[in-house]
Formats: C-alpha cells, structure tokens, sequence
C-alpha cells in the first residue's frame, strides 16, 4: 500500500517504520512524501503501527498510523508429478544453497534513492493467472507459497522493465532458470524468472518500458510463462499490486 504524507512546511527528512524494519520513503514535492508499505504475504493477522518521523525548520514531528491486515485464503493446488521435479538431485543441493543466500544477500540491500521516474508498466500485454500466494502441494509435500504473479505469455515474448532502476543479477539459475533482477532503489526489486534469452547484464542501468529478456521455458518449469515477483524491503507483494499503487 502507499501511504501519503503532507508535512506543514518544507521537510529536511521523513523517515517511516512498520512491520519490524524501515519502509522506503521518496519525496513528491516540497511538502509531499510517499510511504512504499510492502506487506508480505504471510504477515499474521493482526494490527501494526507504522510510525512516520520527519524533521522540518530543525523540529521533530512524529505521526502514527495503524493498519489492519486481514485473513485472505489463498488458493491450493495439488499434483502429482514426476519425483525429480519435486526433489531436486543431490549433486545440485550446493548450487541451491549458495543461489538462495546470493538472492538473500540482495533483498537485503537497501539503495538509498528511487531509481525509477514515473509511473511502473506491465512487463507484457499478457494477462497474469493470479497465481500469488498460491500454495502447491506435490506428491504430498507442500511447498512455499508462490511468491511472484505468471504470465501466460508464448515463448519469446519480449519482456519489459517495469520501471528504472539497475541489474544486479542476469544469470542461470537452478529454479528460476535464466533470471533478471532489478533493483528499482529504496529496497524495491523486481525478479523476472525462465526467460529464453537474457537482453541485459549484471550493472546494466534500465528504464522502463526496455526490453530485459524474452519468454521462456529455463529453470524448473513445465511451459514457457513469465514470472514476476517484486520485493519491498524484503517483502513478498503481488507485482499487480504494485503496479496498482505505482500507476500514476
């Protein structure tokens, strides 16, 4: 969600804090800030106080805003598939290990500017399946809920970045095959997973509406789609949401 912030004069700093760690803030104008609040998606019912400080003329002003979030179901799937799909071989079990604490290592960097301008765009005309938030269940194991919105794009489509920012990882790798992520400042990031063909590399800077990669079928699929799954401040969001918020 995005919260707006009108402060009585000029603002040297705003600075805001909700659910356990800091939340990017950007300013509008002189007197207007935006508020990012990224809700993960498994963030337990309840009330959360999200505490906004800014510092105006040499004054401390503090302002506290409750949120309510509430149960949402999400919807469960259960297939049974071939065994290697499920559990991946032993002799991958290390390349996994260090693959995930590269991307942890990431999501923890916190850039401090926005490097985007602008309204954020869809990646594809194709429309997304809602898959956020979806928990799979294979062969009687359950998975970890599905953390990004699938596109049901046809192979080689060309995919675009939904806003500015900078590449910092355009690599193979073992789940999300020929993967791209941005990082769009302010702890937001974008991940784009199984493209066919990657068009960007790692330090490359983007604008939105650039071409990132094209669809495809790498990784651990069955089909050629597009997955998308944006962090904010380390938080798992619906990308369709922030495409909501972020539209003007």
């Amino acid at each position: 969600m995005l919260l707006s912030v009108v402060t009585p004069g000029p603002a040297e700093t705003v600075t805001a804090r909700g659910f356990t760690h800091h939340l990017p803030v950007y300013q509008v104008d002189r007197t207007t800030w935006r508020v990012l609040a990224g809700i993960d998606l498994e963030t337990p019912v309840g009330r959360y106080p999200v505490i906004i400080d800014a510092t105006a003329g040499g004054k401390r002003i503090e302002t506290i805003t409750t949120i309510e979030v509430r149960d949402k179901k999400f919807p469960t799937r259960t297939l049974k598939v071939d065994e290697a799909f499920v559990n991946p071989p032993a002799a991958e079990m290390k390349r996994i290990a260090d693959e995930a604490a590269r991307l942890s290592a990431i999501w923890s960097v916190d850039t401090p500017r926005a490097l985007w301008d602008g309204p954020w765009v869809r990646p594809v005309a194709d429309p997304a399946n809602s898959a956020f938030g979806s928990r799979s269940v294979f062969n009687g194991q359950p998975r970890a809920p599905h953390g990004g919105a699938d596109f049901l794009s046809p192979a080689g489509t060309p995919v675009a970045a939904p806003a500015g920012g900078t590449v910092v990882v355009a690599a193979p790798l073992y789940y999300t095959g020929n993967t791209v992520v941005i990082d769009h400042g302010l702890g937001v990031y974008s991940m784009f997973a199984h493209f066919a063909a990657m068009s960007v590399r790692e330090g490359d800077v983007v604008t939105a509406g650039q071409v990132v990669g094209h669809v495809g079928a790498t990784g651990r699929v069955t089909g050629p789609h597009l997955h998308w799954a944006v962090r904010v401040a380390g938080a798992r969001v619906d990308p369709l949401s922030l495409l909501e918020v972020l539209k003007n």
